[in-house]
């Protein structure tokens, strides 16, 4: 089956932990929803080991808020759930 799941994460830093949490949400192809001069909003889908992992990256950047759906899965081919 696939399973995914969709998490908005907000980000408040300064300085170089801007461009670190920006760099860090490429490398994850987190989407910036949101963007002040002192925060932003990423939006990432994945698995839950991604957005976890992606969590624990921000948390020392200066991680805010975090919102999950919880999981969305469906079957592969003809199979249903």
């Amino acid at each position: 089956h696939l399973a995914r799941e969709l998490g908005l994460v907000k980000v408040v830093s300064s300085g170089t932990d801007r461009s670190e949490a920006l760099r860090i949400a490429d490398a994850f192809r987190a989407r910036v929803v949101d963007a002040t001069t002192e925060s932003f909003v990423f939006e990432l889908t994945g698995g839950t080991e991604k957005l976890d992992s992606f969590i624990e990256l921000m948390r020392p950047i200066g991680l805010a808020e975090v919102s999950r759906t919880g999981i969305a899965a469906i079957a592969r081919g003809k199979r249903m759930l």
